[in-house]
């Protein structure tokens, strides 16, 4: 892949694990530089929508394109130097937070390093530690807190600066404080990207471009948030669940 736009495409696509179908018929178009958010109850296929795009498995009918190319014709090291994925689930090696956040693209020089790590608003604390960028991370990044792993992670994909952007979950186990920080850099890091969140709070994504509401019978919904709720079907419901006598969200 060369100068992707981050065009996706899935078309008519059926997938299941052995004899469990999760999709039959799944269409889903996605603009360059537009956001979807995927919402709906686990085991509903949110993340088998991700890990098809990044072909951890393979569709067993139809296609998914990225700028009109079957991604079945791609080597998986062009498809997946692609894509950036911030999980709620941040993985840190041990060794230095200067290599931790070079892991997004090896090779990057002290400088653009620096310069991701601000994007990300994590330079501030990093230069507050006593070796700097040399701190020593322990395995799995013990020594750091949730939200400050997690901005660590959203410099790494700065530093690879890929056109699609994958969010799943990236802010459900951290606290009200670190979510707001991590917010802030996710949606700097949003900005020209097409993106795909999967969120199980509903205040994340209702800027979204489209939302589309997955269950185990396949979409049900989609729309803006204000369509949605304005259908006041299954997506509204979920927002009466999670924010009712909430106004400022």
């Amino acid at each position: 892949m060369e100068n992707v736009e981050g065009v996706i495409d899935y078309k008519h696509v059926t997938f299941g694990y052995d004899d469990d179908k999760v999709f039959d018929d799944l269409n889903i178009h996605i603009d360059k530089g537009r956001s979807v958010a995927l919402v709906g109850p686990s085991g509903g296929g949110k993340t088998t929508i991700c890990s098809l795009l990044l072909r951890f498995y393979d569709v067993d009918k139809g296609t998914i394109k990225i700028d009109g190319q079957n991604i079945k014709d791609l080597s998986l090291q062009s498809l997946r130097k692609s894509i950036g994925i911030v999980q709620q689930d941040v993985y840190l090696f041990t060794g230095s937070i200067k290599d931790n956040i070079a892991y997004g693209r090896p090779g990057a020089s002290d400088e653009e390093i620096i310069e991701a790590a601000k994007k990300a608003m994590i330079h501030d604390f990093i230069m507050s530690l006593p070796d700097q960028y040399n701190t020593y991370v322990g395995e799995r990044g013990t020594r750091l807190s949730g939200g400050q792993k997690q901005r660590k992670s959203i410099a790494r994909i700065f530093l690879k600066d890929p056109k699609i952007l994958i969010l799943d979950e990236a802010t459900s186990a951290l606290n009200n404080e670190s979510e707001r920080y991590v917010q802030r850099s996710l949606k700097a890091l949003s900005a020209n990207r097409t993106c795909i969140t999967i969120a199980h709070r509903l205040s994340t994504i209702r800027n979204a471009d489209e939302i589309i509401v997955i269950n185990e019978e396949g979409i049900k919904e989609r729309g803006t948030h204000e369509e949605l709720l304005e259908l006041n079907q299954v997506y509204a419901r979920y927002y009466q669940l999670q924010f009712e006598g909430i106004e400022d969200i």
